[in-house]
């Protein structure tokens, strides 16, 4: 793209690199309802690992796409894999958004130099990765809870909106100004609008909680060396996880309650309307 060109589709490239809480579902906040005309996506991804042979690979492979806009995902964005696909995106001139979790503000420094931008969730804690505790079915159940946390408590309404602005510039024609932020509570909280002031010391709870778990799992899975000692750890930080989901959804059932929820779907232009009560058509 050429600075004051202005484009009828924006397209987007999401880069993968094993897993976070906002992984999963990050394409698709943009598009709930899978028919936006303003955004062309595509993701590629490394599965469980991030090593730089795979950031390299999936990197290269959605330049193939030619993006004008690439966000990457990954737990631990310090790691050298993620900073493969960030040298990689500043050799290309391509707009990059680091999303990552709370171990990824070391790159602060290192993005701003390549003039990228970064969103850190301090809510999307790492898993309690023991052989002795974590199985597939643990696995998906922690992210489930993560997936929840983040959904009620607002975190995936600042990411989307982030993007969303950082798209309309580009449709504008104008160099984008990439979000450089850290989701703390009260930014993650905010954003969801809580009318009900008990829903929203839940919500508040529920981030806090789960911003907590990652230390007790940094624990368990580094500091800790006998089994008896780490098992609970990592156990007790799933506990907690789970938790914080409980008191996210009590939030927003208790905004419900009060036909206080408020919904912000995208228009086909990409456009985001605004609705509270539930019978109310978004404007």
């Amino acid at each position: 793209m050429i600075d004051g060109d202005i484009m009828d589709v924006v397209k987007v490239g999401f880069v993968k690199l094993g897993n976070i809480g906002s992984a999963p579902l990050l394409e698709l906040l943009l598009d709930e309802r899978a028919d936006r005309n303003d955004i062309d996506v595509r993701v590629v991804g490394s599965g469980a690992k991030l090593n730089p042979e795979q950031a390299e690979e999936v990197a290269r492979k959605i330049l193939d796409f030619k993006p004008d806009l690439v966000i990457t995902v990954s737990p631990n964005a310090a790691l050298p894999g993620p900073g493969r696909v960030r040298e990689i995106m500043a050799d290309a001139g391509i707009p990059l958004i680091v999303v990552s979790d709370t171990p990824g503000k070391k790159i602060k420094e290192d993005v701003e130099a390549k003039n990228q931008g970064y969103i850190i969730v301090n809510a999307d804690a790492m898993i309690g990765a023991r052989r002795e505790f974590l199985d597939p079915t643990e696995m998906a159940l922690f992210n489930a809870d993560v997936i929840r946390v983040l959904a009620a408590t607002g975190a995936f309404s600042v990411i989307y909106h982030e993007i969303d602005k950082v798209i309309e510039q580009i449709k504008k024609g104008e160099k984008p100004e990439l979000p450089r932020i850290i989701i703390t509570k009260n930014r993650a909280v905010d954003a969801l609008n809580f009318q009900n002031p008990y829903a929203y010391a839940k919500a508040l709870a529920a981030y806090e909680i789960a911003s907590a778990v990652a230390d007790l799992n940094v624990e368990g899975c580094f500091k800790l060396q006998e089994a008896e000692k780490y098992i609970p750890v990592v156990a007790g930080a799933h506990e907690m996880m789970r938790m914080a989901a409980k008191l996210a959804d009590e939030a927003r059932e208790l905004e419900k309650s009060g036909d206080t929820v408020v919904r912000r779907p995208h228009k086909k232009s990409g456009e985001i309307l605004t609705k509270t009560a539930l019978l109310q058509k978004p404007s």
